[in-house]
């Protein structure tokens, strides 16, 4: 999960310092000073960490701390202003031109998931109306025109290909063929490269002035650490990027390339990708990160999660049975396979305010979820519907279908029962009517 360490550490910190009623300039002092190691064993960049920690000391120390109630509470909400500065402020969206279409230009090092990130977008883009069209730039990888091919059928978005010729020449055709056929915006995967092959980086500067593309992201591995501080300069300085997206998110408990990126380039941090699925790609919200770091969680992304993978219909149609005639274990197995589509359960939870704390040192195993299908799917729809009728026999026979055993099938009737019960009672103390008006938020 990204940013896990960082996060532990600054629980520990802060923990240490609400214990202190009163701060004095020294404590203030030893807080920064394990700030700053936290940062730096997070990969982030040496001067953003001595920068980020003098701002930072610079408003503790003043009287806006010394003098408040509640010191502690003051000194967070101070490291999440500066955390949330640090990464940019505000959400930064792609450039819009005069008259479409976009163009926007894909970038980076090999390896770091510019063609599955194109898809990604592709999709993105697709779900809120847009008509994107991805381009195969990259002429060199073997395959590599046939995975953007592959990735743009899941995305279920068109790919303009010229085969094995010339990238600036192709980037152009893909332009004149979006105005077109209606393409508002173009997505050109381009060759990854490295820094030094002067060659390819030409390349790059010549299908910029071919397209004149309205944004320029770099596609930067997050898992690379400080190195991906050192590859976003780089490019910045050949190309002018308008952005970078960080790619492998999930898989770096680090994260300072986050926190270093837009400190050193100037550029913002567009969008992240958070997953493999195609569908794990979410705008970056510098705001919602500094939140999820301090552990706080980061219930607006919950919702947005919710009201993209989750059925408003379904869902409603689930808490109006909740509130009126029950449930039963059909309804236990939609919810959880609704549930699922939200991503890893533990990345769901962290969300939650208060709950990233709980949650370290639980080990949240997204196989429970599986078992407890299997067992689900193992009855008979009557058996879901009825519960009352699993009989002793019938356990075995779920347990053997399910590959589990039977103290399993009992465990999960048990708190089923018990779910029963509590939404009895809710029923009785006149829940129902407090919620009946109220709309589901997904």
């Amino acid at each position: 999960m990204a940013f896990e360490s960082l996060s532990e550490k600054f629980s520990a910190v802060f923990k240490r310092l609400k214990s202190k009623g009163k701060l004095s300039e020294s404590d203030v002092k030893e807080v920064l000073r394990e700030v700053r190691l936290a940062l730096l064993e997070a990969d982030v960049n040496y001067k953003v960490a001595k920068d980020f920690v003098a701002k930072v000391g610079e408003r503790a120390v003043g009287a806006e701390v010394m003098e408040s109630l509640t010191p502690a509470q003051t000194v967070i909400r101070i490291v999440d202003e500066e955390l949330t500065a640090l990464m940019g402020g505000g959400e930064s969206r792609l450039n819009s031109p005069a008259s479409p279409p976009a163009a926007v230009l894909l970038c980076g090092l090999q390896g770091s998931g510019k063609t599955t990130l194109a898809g990604k977008l592709g999709l993105m883009l697709r779900e809120q109306g847009r008509r994107p069209l991805l381009v195969a730039g990259d002429v060199y990888r073997p395959a590599a025109i046939r995975q953007l091919q592959v990735v743009g059928e899941r995305a279920g978005v068109p790919v303009f290909e010229r085969g094995a010729g010339d990238p600036v020449k192709i980037s152009r055709a893909a332009v004149k063929h979006a105005k077109d056929y209606g393409n508002d915006i173009v997505l050109i995967d381009t060759a990854g490269r490295l820094q030094i092959d002067e060659r390819l980086m030409g390349e790059l500067k010549n299908i910029r002035a071919a397209v004149r593309p309205t944004d320029i992201l770099l596609v930067v591995d997050a898992m690379t650490g400080q190195e991906a501080v050192n590859v976003a300069k780089s490019f910045n300085d050949l190309l002018d990027i308008t952005g970078v997206v960080l790619t492998k998110l999930d898989g770096d408990a680090r994260g300072g390339a986050a926190l270093s990126v837009r400190a050193v380039t100037g550029k913002p941090i567009k969008f992240a990708s958070t997953g493999e699925k195609l569908s794990d790609l979410e705008v970056f919200h510098p705001d919602r990160m500094a939140s999820r770091i301090l552990g706080m969680g980061d219930v607006l992304t919950l919702i947005e999660d919710a009201q993209k993978n989750l059925d408003r219909k379904k869902a409603q149609q689930a808490a109006q049975k909740m509130m009126h005639s029950g449930i039963d274990l059909n309804d236990m197995l939609g919810q959880m396979r609704q549930m699922k589509k939200m991503g890893p359960l533990k990345d769901v939870l962290a969300k939650v305010p208060g709950m990233s704390k709980q949650l370290k040192d639980v080990d949240v195993d997204d196989r429970m979820v599986d078992r407890t299908e299997a067992i689900l799917l193992s009855m008979t729809p009557r058996e879901r519907e009825r519960p009352e009728v699993i009989n002793p026999s019938r356990k075995r026979r779920i347990a053997r279908g399910s590959g589990m055993r039977v103290e399993d099938v009992n465990r999960l009737l048990r708190n089923f029962e018990q779910t029963r019960r509590l939404m009895k009672q809710f029923k009785k103390k006149g829940v129902r009517r407090r919620f009946s008006g109220m709309k589901m938020p997904f």
